[in-house]
């Protein structure tokens, strides 16, 4: 069996592109792999969150990603800051990460870019604590997204010099982990690219009905077919892509009939786009909201999780200890 860590935003709300775009998977995944998933608490500091900011945003993921079907008597999830054994195997990588290569990651470099006043020691070493959060459970496989895959390099990087540095083959070098499928990209409202936050056009799973309407009625559109079977502009295909993944078949090829015979109203079309958006995410948005009710549900599976976590990290972290040579008299 495979042992699978990943990481999660501690930061802003899940949306329809992150559920269609990996946690669908995630949930099939816990019940195939030794699967550990972390609530990136650490990662968030480098853009200097608000104490208040902070927990309301950890407590708001965990209970959504809970709500969508992560299971934890199945899977461990946990919150990264309640395992100290983190940032201890952080200090002990950055030990023999180099400020060249460090400074040659492309996640760096685009910071740099467009935070030059925030230009900070852990936007540098975010590769390293992302590399201790993997390793630290000696994880062989990890889902990652595109942006991501120079970090699992890097991660393998690290493994790999900490093996020959102590000549010792301890560390596994993960590798991404192949979903066996195409993950749907699920485009924006605002016509192009993918959904995000930092885009300002997502649906997040636990907008109200009032606010979905609203958003789905503002997506771009444009004039209309001029010719039948007329290619769709991006704008409009994003629409169709978004009906495809939350309406029935039978939706779907009336409003490709209707665009077809150049007699589509976008207006009939987004209005029945936001219903069924709303009935698939208003069944998650209760759970989100229930659950964030039970503080005494999220504390318990929070330190369970921690729990879990701790008994694989802290037998890292002693072989790693006597590894390097830190040793009681």
């Amino acid at each position: 069996m495979n042992t699978v860590v990943s990481g999660i935003r501690s930061t802003g709300k899940l949306h329809l592109g992150n559920y269609f775009g990996a946690l669908k998977n995630f949930v099939r995944m816990q019940h195939e792999n030794q699967c550990y998933f972390f609530i990136a608490d650490y990662h968030s500091l480098t853009t200097h969150p608000t104490p208040e900011n902070l927990h309301g945003s950890v407590k708001q993921v965990f209970a959504e990603y809970l709500a969508c079907g992560l299971d934890p008597e199945v899977a461990t999830l946990y919150v990264q800051s309640d395992v100290p054994e983190i940032p201890e195997l952080y200090l002990l990588l950055n030990m023999n990460a180099y400020l060249g290569e460090l400074e040659r990651c492309t996640s760096f470099k685009d910071k740099i870019r467009s935070m030059p006043n925030n230009v900070n020691a852990g936007l540098l070493t975010y590769p390293t604590l992302m590399a201790a959060d993997i390793i630290i459970h000696k994880a062989n496989k990890v889902p990652v997204g595109k942006d991501q895959e120079q970090h699992l390099e890097m991660t393998r990087t690290f493994a790999g010099r900490f093996n020959r540095l102590y000549k010792v083959d301890f560390f596994p070098q993960p590798v991404a982990y192949n979903f066996g499928e195409q993950l749907v990209k699920i485009p924006g409202l605002d016509g192009s690219g993918k959904m995000g936050k930092s885009e300002g056009n997502a649906i997040y799973l636990s907008d109200e009905p009032k606010a979905i309407r609203k958003k789905v009625m503002k997506a771009v559109t444009d004039g209309g077919p001029t010719e039948p079977n007329q290619p769709k502009p991006e704008p409009i295909q994003n629409l169709f892509t978004l009906m495809n993944v939350v309406s029935s078949a039978d939706t779907v090829e009336f409003f490709n009939e209707k665009y077809n015979s150049c007699v589509i109203r976008y207006g009939d079309m987004k209005k029945q786009l936001a219903e069924d958006i709303i009935a698939f995410t208003d069944p998650l948005r209760l759970r989100i909201e229930d659950i964030l009710s039970n503080t005494d549900y999220l504390r318990k599976v929070a330190e369970r999780g921690a729990e879990k976590a701790r008994e694989s990290a802290s037998r890292t972290i002693k072989e790693v200890r006597n590894i390097i040579g830190f040793k009681p008299f």
